[in-house]
């Protein structure tokens, strides 16, 4: 019997990819998204019509809609990735952060113990719930080291600050109420489906427009980039095999400046789509303010994930950044509906 799983948030960018994948392995799932501004159908159209993927159109902050979809469902394994996400957003509206990153996850947890608490013998044994957050709640890091597993949270953004909760909420419900969960962190992910107000998708389609290329600051800022189909093979793994009550980082070894992001994707669609009209792309490049306790490094330790579970990536950041670019070049259809979310400086906290 196929397992089930049912993934919050499974309209968004990881989550898609997460549930894509797992429709890949002949898994039955549930998706449960509110389709806030980031949430997309469109994302799933690739297992709309498959028989094993269900969509649910819920709130995680609504504890009867949750009990009743985990009570009708029947779900095996839970994996939470329901959030908002941009630490700009946050900045300028930092309720929202907390609402559905903190009380969320709340509920969540409350339901899902509820649920857990009413299962029997085999199927009370295999449950898990896996929490999927970011490295983000670490803080910033200097020119050297890594994030580890035990890396104090030290988080600078309302939103960062929201899944710094949300982890140790988990964390205490395994704790203290005995839920069998397991906890995933993750650098920076990037591929297709990728809604454009963030960094690559954004400087893509800039770039393919014509359009002036924002960048923060100088550029120096560093991030740990990981291709989002290794990302949601990782999460599988960590929710199936992890180890409860652990926390695993998965990143993706490819640490970039933004401004060599910027400058990559400038190459590469120059190569693949020259336009005569728009020139050499670096050109467009337009340096802005800086964000507001913009974190200066983020990178990842992922050696207790390889060494224990034998993950690694399989994309280079150039294999995965070029597959990103060819992906946005030919699926205009699902990208041109969302350019109007993506067209405002956010988070100057002015």
């Amino acid at each position: 019997m196929a397992q089930r799983i049912l993934v919050t948030g499974g309209a968004g960018f990881i989550g898609s990819a997460l549930v894509r994948h797992l429709i890949g392995q002949d898994l039955d799932v549930l998706t449960f998204d509110k389709l806030t501004y980031a949430g997309n159908l469109a994302s799933l159209a690739p297992v709309a019509d498959n028989p094993r993927h269900r969509f649910v159109r819920g709130d995680i902050c609504d504890g009867p809609a949750v009990a009743a979809a985990l009570a009708e469902f029947r779900p095996d394994l839970v994996m939470h990735l329901a959030a908002e996400s941009h630490v700009d957003r946050s900045i300028d509206g930092p309720a929202a952060f907390i609402e559905t990153n903190v009380v969320g996850t709340y509920t969540m947890l409350q339901e899902t113990l509820r649920y857990w608490r009413g299962l029997s013998g085999a199927a009370a044994e295999a449950f898990r719930f896996h929490h999927i957050s970011t490295d983000e709640v670490f803080g910033s890091l200097g020119a050297e080291g890594l994030f580890r597993e035990d890396t104090p949270y030290q988080p600078n953004s309302p939103y960062s600050a929201s899944k710094a909760a949300s982890d140790h909420l988990v964390r205490a419900w395994h704790h203290t109420y005995g839920l069998p969960a397991v906890m995933s962190n993750c650098s920076n992910n990037y591929g297709p489906y990728h809604f454009p107000e963030k960094l690559i998708p954004l400087v893509i389609l800039n770039a393919l427009e014509g359009a002036p290329l924002p960048v923060y600051g100088t550029g120096e800022n560093v991030r740990d980039w990981l291709f989002v189909q290794d990302h949601a093979e990782a999460l599988h793994l960590i929710a199936t095999k992890g180890r409860l009550g652990e926390s695993y980082n998965v990143g993706g070894a490819s640490e970039r400046r933004n401004i060599d992001v910027v400058r990559t994707i400038c190459t590469l669609l120059d190569e693949i789509r020259p336009d005569a009209g728009i020139g050499r792309r670096e050109d467009l490049i337009r340096f802005v303010t800086d964000r507001p306790g913009h974190d200066a490094r983020y990178a990842i330790d992922f050696s207790k994930l390889q060494s224990e579970l034998g993950w690694t990536p399989r994309e280079t950041f150039e294999s995965g950044l070029k597959k990103t670019i060819e992906w946005y070049l030919a699926n205009p259809g699902w990208w041109e509906p969302l350019r109007g979310h993506a067209g405002q400086r956010l988070g100057l906290a002015s």
